[in-house]
């Protein structure tokens, strides 16, 4: 990290989170971030879901709601941008505060409650040319009030995917009431049924993911990978947020929301082999939760994951930091005597189980 940059984010940690991510994103666009640009190489260089990924690190959703910031994110050193959530119409959110950090812990506590500008509005700003090179997908989400939440997913996929590169039904974030209910065999096979009815009808055919919870029992677990399966999702993102508590330090641990950052590794890494054991390795995992380093990563992929995504760590080590991870994850590979990524996939996911 540059000395510009700690700076930055020294001034960053001593206001309102909330204000400092809208901060960091003004910076972004105004590009007063220094940023580190593609960061490729043959070793990195990943195949996921028909996707060609410079490398496999990612941005997770939740960083730029909105949409603002995609052609500067792309400069940021990340393989893939996930953005989102969007919702069929916009909506507040939950009341603020509604962002906590967790700084003796290193991680976030947030019940954002899907705020965003709507389905219309990031649907045009996705649209504006960018360049190529750096797969953009979208987080598909539901309104709080909605009368047919899965009917909002399938919306919002008419809405932007002709705009993206690949789009993820998010039915396991806890910041809106029940939706955690539609991972359930039934609810999520009809949503899926509507989602991937919607990706008929686009212009192009994009690949859909599937995000789920890190707090299902191996019963459930099982159950999704199976309906996810049977539904020809194109992957699995493992895992969104946690409601557990074990562990932690910071005064504002007891705040309602969902926990992210590095006291999530564990857990999420643990779901992620559960997963690739139950799909048999035949449906790419990404790996999200607790990623702040090359070694993290490593770990992921090691486990089961096929790429990572990050989000929380960034509000601790800086926008440059998946150029970071990126050249350390290379580092590690090269250390190990893999020629690729792919090759170090699963390899050590008898461990965590």
């Amino acid at each position: 990290m540059s000395l510009i940059e700690s700076l930055g984010m020294a001034a960053l940690r001593r206001i309102d989170p909330e204000t400092a991510h809208g901060l960091a994103l003004r910076a972004l666009r105004l590009g007063l971030a220094g940023l580190p640009g593609p960061v490729r190489s043959d070793r990195l260089a990943q195949r996921l879901a028909g996707l060609d990924l410079p490398n496999p690190i990612g941005l997770a959703a939740g960083f730029d709601k909105n949409a603002v910031a995609v052609a500067q994110l792309m400069r940021a050193g990340f393989g893939f941008l996930e953005v989102g959530a969007a919702t069929p119409l916009p909506q507040p959110g939950n009341p603020r505060p509604r962002l906590f950090r967790l700084t003796e812990d290193r991680a976030v506590i947030n019940r954002f409650g899907f705020n965003n500008d709507g389905a219309e509005a990031i649907a045009a700003r996705l649209a504006r040319p960018r360049a190529g090179g750096i797969p953009v997908g979208l987080n598909l989400g539901a309104n709080k009030q909605s009368a047919d939440r899965s009917a909002d997913y399938a919306e919002v996929l008419a809405l932007c995917g002709p705009h993206v590169d690949f789009a993820v039904v998010n039915v396991s974030s806890p910041n809106t009431e029940r939706l955690r209910d539609l991972q359930g065999r039934a609810a999520l096979s009809a949503l899926l049924r509507k989602v991937m009815s919607a990706r008929a009808e686009l212009p192009h055919r994009i690949p859909v993911f599937l995000k789920i919870a890190p707090d299902l029992t191996e019963d459930e677990l099982a159950e999704l990978v199976e309906t996810a399966q049977s539904a020809r999702v194109d992957a699995l993102v493992c895992t969104n947020t946690t409601l557990s508590r074990e562990g932690l330090k910071s005064a504002n641990s007891s705040e309602a929301g969902g926990l992210s950052g590095v006291p999530l590794f564990e857990k999420s890494t643990r779901v992620l082999a559960q997963v690739a054991a139950l799909s048999a390795g035949q449906m790419p995992l990404i790996g999200v939760g607790g990623v702040a380093s090359g070694e993290d990563a490593y770990v992921k992929i090691k486990a089961g994951a096929s790429a990572v995504q990050l989000y929380t760590a960034l509000a601790y080590r800086g926008l440059t930091l998946a150029a970071r991870i990126a050249r350390e994850l290379d580092a590690l590979l090269e250390r190990d005597g893999f020629a690729s990524v792919a090759e170090a996939v699963g390899t050590e996911r008898s461990a965590w189980l």
